[in-house]
C-alpha cells in the first residue's frame, strides 16, 4: 500500500501532525470515478491532459522514461553537484509540467529561509530513508522498511512523466523536511473532485522531532502554497488531501489559509479536501 500520511506541527502540545500524501504515490489510485460536490458553483471537471504535457511527447522528448504509473535537479547552493548531459535534460522536462521548482528560490517565513530543492536519489536517500522508518512517519507514509522501499518510491517519480517532483525543504539552508508537488489535474486524485487545469497539489513530511508541534506545519504550509501560486502563474488553486480523522492535520491546513472543501473517499480514507485559492490567498 502506498504511503497515507506525513507529520506537521501546528502548535505547542499538539504533537506530530499527519499530512497526508495524497494519491501520487506509485499506483495509489485503482478505483471508482467518485466527484466530489464543492459548494463555490465555479467549480467543474476537467480531465483533459494539459497541452503542454502532451507537447512533451509530441516533441521529440523520447528520452524521458514514463512509467504509465497512475500517480504523479541541484540547484545552487546546499552543496549539490551537477548533472551528466543526459539526466540534466530529462530533469528539465520533468520539472517543467510544474514550472520548474528548482528555480523558484527561496521564501521568507517567520522560522527562516525556507527553499524547495529537487531530490537527488544518491545524495538524499539516506536523510529520506530515515525519516521514512521514524515510528511516527511510518503509521501515515507506509514507507518503512529497506532503504530499496524508499529509493523505489523517490525514483518513480523521478524518473516518471513529471508531474510530481519529491524535494527536499531546507530551512536556513539545512534540510528538514520531505515534500512531493504534483500536477493535482494529471493525478487520479482527478478522479475524485471537480480538477481545474494546473491544480497543484502537496504532501509534507516534517523529519526531525524537534520540528514537530510548534506550528512549523502551519508556517511551511503557508510558504510553499505561497511560492506556487507565485511561481505557477496559471495555477488557481494549491491542494492537499488529509484524512479526515486527523484533526491537527487539518487544522495545520486551515492555519495555513487553506480552506476546507469537500470529503472525499479515496483508497484506505476518507479525506478532507483542503483548498488554498489564489483569490483567497490575502485574505486567509
Amino acid at each position: 500500500m502506498p504511503p497515507t500520511d506525513a507529520t506537521a506541527g501546528t502548535g505547542p502540545g499538539t504533537g506530530p501532525v499527519p499530512v497526508h500524501p495524497g494519491c501520487s504515490g506509485p499506483g495509489h489510485i485503482a478505483g471508482t470515478e467518485d466527484t466530489a460536490s464543492f459548494e463555490d458553483g465555479e467549480d467543474t471537471l476537467e480531465l483533459r491532459l494539459p497541452d503542454e504535457f502532451v507537447a512533451h511527447f509530441a516533441g521529440g522528448t523520447t528520452d524521458v522514461p514514463s512509467d504509465g504509473r497512475e500517480a504523479g535537479q541541484g540547484p545552487a547552493g546546499a552543496g549539490f553537484v551537477g548533472f551528466g548531459r543526459g539526466e540534466a535534460r530529462r530533469a528539465e522536462v520533468r520539472d517543467d509540467l510544474l514550472d520548474h521548482v528548482s528555480a523558484w528560490g527561496s521564501a521568507g517565513t517567520p522560522a527562516g529561509s525556507f527553499q524547495l530543492v529537487p531530490a537527488r536519489v544518491a545524495h538524499d536517500l539516506p536523510l529520506i530513508h530515515r525519516w521514512m522508518n521514524d515510528p511516527t512517519v511510518t503509521a501515515y507514509w507506509n514507507l518503512a522498511g529497506p532503504r530499496s522501499r524508499t529509493e523505489s518510491h523517490l525514483r518513480t517519480q523521478l524518473d516518471g512523466d513529471g508531474r510530481s517532483l519529491p524535494c527536499l525543504g531546507l530551512l536556513d539552508g539545512t534540510p528538514m523536511s520531505y515534500w512531493e508537488i504534483y500536477r493535482a489535474d494529471l493525478d487520479p486524485l482527478a478522479r475524485h473532485y471537480p480538477a481545474r487545469p494546473h491544480d497543484t497539489g502537496i504532501h509534507l513530511l516534517i523529519g526531525g522531532a524537534a520540528d514537530r508541534g510548534r506550528g512549523m506545519g502551519s508556517v511551511l504550509l503557508r510558504a510553499v502554497a505561497d511560492l506556487i501560486l507565485d511561481r505557477r502563474p496559471a495555477c488557481a488553486r494549491v491542494l492537499a488531501e488529509p484524512d479526515l480523522r486527523n484533526t491537527p492535520s487539518v487544522s495545520a491546513f486551515l492555519s495555513a489559509g487553506f480552506r476546507f472543501a469537500a470529503e472525499v473517499d479515496l483508497p484506505g480514507k476518507r479525506a478532507a479536501l483542503m483548498v488554498r485559492d489564489r483569490v483567497l490567498r490575502d485574505l486567509m
